[in-house]
């Protein structure tokens, strides 16, 4: 993979900065992330955790999908994808037969793989990096116990070796984890969900797998787990991380005493050597909180949202949540859009938490069914799939994850020209329309040379693509009279020479593609209304009051501008 870009500067200053920062509770990847794209964006940050340092145990969320790499990319932790270890092929099986395999594509021309696998600690590690180049610092032993707000910032106590501190900020975003009932009491919100009786016995070896090491394994009722589950996934440096479905009463303690853990393991590998790395025991969730966030608080990550892992969806997701809050974030405190921006954050981040518990609900329903009839469909599907490769697709292995398409969201714009046609097949991506994530391609761009990627570019303010330099000026013209944000425009010929962006979009003449600044598609529009493109970005920005449009400051008139192609 090419090496990562260095991160573009933050959008200008304003005079709208926020005099206090945003408290950032807690220092995981979802915390992490939270905190730099706040800093990117030019907002102070203030780091708490209750650790007393940074853990280093085992693979915990090892999962991590394009649109997360993506992201930490343009934070320039691209180290995150460079040190995974690469899959795009993900195969089911039940017993000894192969049902069905999915290949990830990809609608653009992204750098980055579909997926790589990474222990949790080497990603943390990655971000703290990050975070120390930033200038950011993570106050350790600082356990949150108490979160107040008024109407003009958040106070936080917390609890440290030398006694209660209050710190002050403008607003906090909680990280606090599965265990954050503190913030999930301060926005009101319910925890309600289910929980599952099996449980996941999780264990990472080092051992010589020939062939399996750039695809993930789902075994339905193999021999080595009769009437249950096993998933594989392939780490670097040679470790595998193997999860077996377990009874509720399973005993790890008394499984390794006898030997019980060793012949696990041996069943599935065979008679090579290996060494345990780390192994655990978990009991799976399906929680959402509701709200997500109220007034100044937002929930995000685990604090707000529990998933089983089959499909990736905790960490990437919380990674979303991260980047939502920052950018809206962003633009209230720097006087870029009206604050009540900030409250959309609870309503389309729900929306994805609801969307990822119905399908890992899902799942897991299949995984572990409860009544006789779950237990009757799933023998059915599973033997019928056996013999009929076309019952396939009623498997369920667990959905990868995918990036939330905000087509019901109040900030987007619909279209009727560019209707969303519903959930894709497994493995394949959304049809670009306002609310999906836009594909990902090279830019090349003479005045800006850094920035070699259209969502690195779309995270800098609001975009405008357009078919024709005269509606790209005219959009970019109608764009800032609704914000007084960085906007760019782009002329598809010109900053994609190749295509690629124009096919994935399938662009025709005279159409406008607005951007929101988490590279969401917020409208489709023609180039000659401009009230339309004014009105989207208005929208896009959460409505209220337009904020009042500025002159240009200097040095910006080349991130605000249409961007030149390079020669």
């Amino acid at each position: 993979m090419p090496e990562a870009p260095v991160p573009p500067p933050a959008p200008p200053a304003d005079t709208g900065a926020a005099p206090e920062p945003v408290l950032v509770l807690g220092a995981g990847p979802v915390g992490q992330t939270a905190a730099l794209l706040l800093a990117r964006w030019g907002v102070p940050v203030t780091i708490v955790d209750a650790r007393p340092e940074r853990a280093a145990a085992g693979s915990k969320a090892i999962v991590q999908q394009r649109d997360v790499l993506d992201v930490w990319d343009t934070l320039g932790a691209g180290a995150v994808a460079e040190e995974g270890l690469t899959w795009d092929t993900a195969r089911t099986f039940y017993r000894d037969r192969e049902l069905f395999s999915v290949r990830l594509r990809d609608r653009g021309a992204s750098p980055l793989p579909p997926f790589v696998n990474l222990s949790q600690s080497r990603t943390e590690r990655i971000l703290d990096e990050r975070i120390a180049a930033a200038g950011l610092r993570v106050r350790w032993s600082h356990e949150v116990t108490a979160i107040d707000q008024d109407a003009s910032g958040v106070r936080v106590r917390c609890a440290t070796p030398t006694g209660d501190v209050e710190l002050r900020g403008s607003y906090a975003v909680a990280c606090l984890g599965p265990h954050g009932r503190v913030a999930r009491e301060a926005v009101g919100a319910d925890f309600g969900g289910a929980s599952f009786d099996d449980r996941f016995l999780i264990c990472d070896i080092r051992a010589d797998l020939p062939g399996w090491e750039r695809e993930r394994r789902f075994y339905f009722d193999p021999r080595w787990n009769p009437g249950r589950q096993i998933l594989i996934h392939p780490c670097p440096d040679s470790v595998f991380r193997i999860d077996w479905q377990v009874p509720p009463d399973f005993d790890l303690e008394r499984e390794e005493a006898e030997g019980g853990l060793d012949r696990r393991i041996r069943q599935i590998i065979g008679d090579r050597p290996y060494e345990i790395v780390w192994h655990s025991l978990y009991r799976f969730h399906t929680r959402v909180a509701d709200p997500m966030g109220a007034g100044r608080v937002l929930l995000a990550g685990d604090c707000a949202h529990l998933v089983a892992p089959f499909g990736a969806r905790g960490l990437n997701s919380g990674v979303h949540d991260a980047e939502n809050a920052a950018w809206k974030l962003a633009f209230a405190l720097k006087g870029w859009a009206d604050p009540r921006l900030v409250d959309t954050y609870a309503a389309e981040r729900l929306a994805a938490a609801r969307d990822n518990a119905e399908i890992t609900g899902a799942t897991m329903r299949f995984l572990v069914p409860r009544t006789p009839e779950e237990h009757a469909h799933r023998s059915s599907v599973l033997e019928s799939a056996a013999s009929d490769p076309r019952a396939a697709s009623r498997v369920d292995s667990g959905r990868l994850f995918e990036a939330f398409y905000y087509t019901d969201s109040a900030l987007t714009t619909p279209c009727a020209g560019r209707p969303f046609p519903g959930r894709p097949p497994r493995g394949e991506p959304p049809v670009p329309c306002p609310g999906v994530l836009v594909p990902d391609v090279p830019l090349s761009l003479a005045e800006r040379p850094e920035t070699t990627r259209l969502r690195t570019l779309a995270r800098e303010g609001v975009t405008v693509l357009a078919t024709s330099a005269r509606g790209a000026q005219a959009a970019r013209a109608a764009a800032r009279r609704a914000t007084p944000a960085p906007v760019s425009a782009l002329v598809l010929a010109d900053a994609d020479p190749t295509g690629a962006l124009a096919a994935a979009l399938d662009a025709r003449p005279g159409e406008v593609w607005l951007l929101r600044p988490d590279a969401h598609i917020a409208a489709v529009c023609d180039e000659d209304d401009t009230a339309a493109v004014t009105a989207a970005v208005h929208t896009c920005l959460g409505g209220g009051a337009p904020a009042a449009a500025r002159a240009p400051q200097p040095g910006e008139e080349q991130d605000g501008g249409v961007l030149p192609a390079s020669g």
